[in-house]
């Protein structure tokens, strides 16, 4: 089904996460690596792997190092941030940083595999509490990185901004498609329009840059 590479220099984690992977998602191949270096030379020698399941903090490296490196050699393989991290700023910065999402190692089992659902269907998974933070506490930091100007608001069409409203509220492509009573195929679709005409490189930005909009206003029209 899919080709899992598990970085994390704990053992028991590594099982765990493992067994996490066989049960919610069978037939998926996980294979694990000890370090960063370890993981390097997986991914030199296997280019076909789906998803790289990285904490943040290992031996010999620190913080986002270990991200950077692996986004810089590989930057073709998607890698989500599987950490017990919890400084928010840390948080939104793995995104900036490249990777695809973030699941706290506090999480639940089942919380643990919706995240890894999303993140297989194309989405940028975060855990609800930084979406509102970063629509929130760190928009006026994150627009001088990334603004949404109102006339590229304008280029949007009215389905495209109530799936961006949407996205604000940090849901996931399948609640989406329900609250809109559309498929999940044509909120994907609008999603990666949404990207292209905003100027965005991940849905991540789009939401903080969106902090201040009143979709409402634009709705109307």
């Amino acid at each position: 089904m899919y080709k899992l590479l598990v970085v994390d220099d704990h053992p028991i984690f590594r099982q765990a996460i493992s067994g996490i992977i066989d049960e919610k998602f069978p037939g998926t191949q996980c294979d694990a690596a000890e370090s960063i270096e370890a993981a390097v030379t997986q991914l030199q020698n296997n280019s076909d792997y789906d998803l790289v399941l990285l904490d943040l903090n290992m031996p010999n490296t620190s913080g986002l190092n270990g991200l950077l490196s692996l986004r810089n050699e590989f930057p073709e393989t998607p890698v989500v941030i599987v950490s017990a991290e919890n400084d928010k700023q840390q948080i939104l910065q793995t995104i900036s940083y490249g990777a695809v999402g973030f699941i706290s190692k506090s999480s639940s089992v089942e919380s643990i595999a919706d995240s890894l659902s999303s993140i297989f269907n194309g989405n940028v998974c975060l855990p609800s509490d930084i979406i509102r933070t970063a629509s929130t506490q760190t928009a006026p930091q994150a627009k001088k990185e990334f603004e949404i100007l109102p006339e590229k608001i304008h280029l949007l069409t009215r389905k495209e901004l109530m799936v961006l409203k949407h996205l604000t509220k940090g849901e996931a492509n399948k609640a989406i498609a329900y609250e809109m009573n559309i498929s999940e195929t044509t909120v994907k679709s609008h999603v990666s329009s949404i990207l292209k005409k905003l100027g965005a490189t991940n849905r991540v930005k789009v939401v903080v840059g969106s902090a201040n909009i009143d979709f409402d206003q634009y709705l109307k029209r």
